[in-house]
């Protein structure tokens, strides 16, 4: 069993002087990488932070996320990430929630000023805000790593927490999921051997590092392969397509829109043949997409996968030889030992082919969540199984299919109806390139499909002949009544749709002017 400090410390010995970052103008080998994270945890220690101290970073992807993360893990401490895109009272709640001592943030970002939106809360617990840039590099250069630091680091245990993620949100306060060093450290290392990544890796990092996606799926494989880290702050196609084509980027995941926009996009004469290996998800994936991705941009191996992060992100992944359809409709199998089961709302076990809760058991399952008892007994069974309040099935091979989160789906004329499952069959229109689906009031049916639609490049489907087509190929109760066609979809950072924002919008659009929606 590992550490993540523990990991940083072997790419170091076993890396040396290969380039382990490379942020903009900044590049910093393996070796130079855990010497800056041992000045953190020295800094910090020195400071006075405790082990089991929460350090929050409120940051964008970058290096001084990487050397600030591990040096707090190393010096015992567990890291709290924050979702850049928070207001000051999102982030709030969760520093006041986890009672974080620190937070480690950067001066502004799309527009943010974070040390003016801390300063506007009350944060009882929070001590030091240290901005990445000159106050870290000064905090770095002040610290001289000792014995004791050694010494500290070495008592971080594979049974330590290594971090406390909040989970979106969108329909309630944030849960705070709690991972262990060790349980991160195996789930990540049979990803990183699943995928195939190298150490002639060079990973384009896109995904935030707030997430799973980012971080452990992110730049903890690359230090435990020796890939090279390519932190990306903001997804700007044009300087993604740049990045790539300049250093020769062989790994890019990402969620299905990215390689959409880089399809239908002008890319000039930039090379993208490079690339080898990507993942995509987060969304409903139409099978030309992956036939695409394959061919007309050349990455040999696109695989899926499902995940969630009171799972440390991974439950299931697709295999590199798998056709395109069966990558666009499952999530592929799952990881190594674990457990994973469908069960029916009595708790029976379903066979292939039956709908049900996705339920998992296994290294991979959090701690708990924090300071949460009940929460946590809620989502963790006395046998052990995280309910996940995902629906899916195992098809005939033992390939997970997710058709939707229980939460999303809704009920037309007493028929269940999952969006996902609509999404998929929609994206089969020759001019849609990507839908989301929501459930809205209907006084005859209590609820029907509303579907916004992204078209093709080029193309200007027909809201009434997307809504007969979709008659046709799917069952009555299951077609949108009404479908609107949109420029963008609302996306978290992470690349899924936040369906809470179409429907407030819908809600929006319904009410009476100068008054608020039904309901409301």
């Amino acid at each position: 069993m590992e550490t993540i400090p523990g990991v940083a410390r072997e790419a170091a010995a076993r890396f040396g002087d290969k380039a382990g970052v490379v942020d903009g103008e900044r590049t910093i080998s393996f070796a130079a990488l855990w010497e800056a994270i041992r000045k953190a945890a020295a800094g910090f220690i020195v400071a006075g932070l405790e082990k089991g101290d929460r350090v929050a970073i409120w940051a964008p992807n970058r290096l001084d996320w990487i050397v600030g993360a591990v040096g707090a893990q190393a010096a015992g401490c567990v890291v709290v990430p924050l979702n850049t895109r928070l207001k000051g009272g999102e982030a709030a709640f969760i520093l006041n929630r986890a009672r974080a001592r620190w937070v480690l943030t950067v001066d502004n970002f799309i527009g943010n000023d974070y040390r003016a939106m801390l300063a506007a809360e009350d944060l009882p617990h929070l001590e030091r805000v240290i901005t990445f840039g000159p106050e870290w590099d000064a905090f770095l250069a002040a610290a001289t790593p000792d014995a004791g630091t050694d010494a500290r680091i070495d008592a971080v245990t594979p049974e330590d927490p290594s971090d406390i993620m909040f989970t979106s949100g969108t329909t309630g306060d944030p849960k705070g999921v709690i991972s262990g060093h060790g349980q991160t450290c195996r789930t990540f290392r049979i990803w990183t051997q699943s995928v195939g990544l190298r150490d002639d890796d060079r990973y384009l990092i896109v995904n935030p590092f707030f997430h799973s996606f980012g971080y452990k799926a992110g730049w903890l494989p690359c230090l435990m392969t020796g890939a090279t880290i390519y932190p990306l702050a903001t997804l700007d196609v044009p300087k993604l397509v740049d990045l790539v084509s300049a250093h020769r980027i062989t790994m890019l995941p990402g969620p299905p829109a990215i390689f959409q926009t880089i399809l239908a996009t002008d890319i000039g004469g930039a090379d993208l043949s490079s690339l080898r290996l990507s993942i995509t998800g987060a969304a409903s994936i139409p099978p030309a997409l992956i036939e695409r991705m394959r061919k007309d941009i050349g990455i040999e191996t696109v695989l899926t996968g499902y995940g969630l992060t009171e799972t440390c992100g991974t439950v299931s992944l697709s295999d590199a030889h798998d056709p395109a359809d069966v990558v666009a409709r499952t999530c592929g199998k799952p990881i190594p030992g674990i457990e994973v089961r469908i069960a029916d709302g009595d708790g029976s076990i379903l066979p292939a082919g039956e709908e049900g809760e996705v339920q998992v058991r296994g290294f991979n399952v959090m701690i708990g969540y924090f300071e949460d008892p009940e929460g946590t007994a809620e989502a963790i069974d006395a046998e052990g199984w995280l309910h996940t309040g995902d629906v899916g099935r195992f098809d005939e091979d033992g390939r997970l299919m997710i058709t939707d989160r229980m939460k999303d789906m809704y009920i037309s004329g007493g028929f269940n109806c999952y969006p996902a499952e609509i999404e998929k069959i929609l994206q089969k229109h020759p001019d849609i390139a990507l839908a989301a689906v929501i459930g809205v009031p209907d006084e005859r049916m209590g609820e029907v499909g509303k579907a916004f639609v992204i078209p093709v490049a080029g193309a200007h489907p027909d809201p009434a002949e997307i809504c007969a087509w979709a008659k046709a190929n799917m069952a009555n109760y299951k077609a949108p009544r009404s479908v609107e066609v949109v420029e963008s979809l609302p996306l978290n950072a992470s690349g899924k749709v936040q369906k809470f924002a179409l429907k407030d919008r819908v809600k929006a659009e319904a009410a009476p002017a100068g008054g608020v929606a039904a309901g409301a």
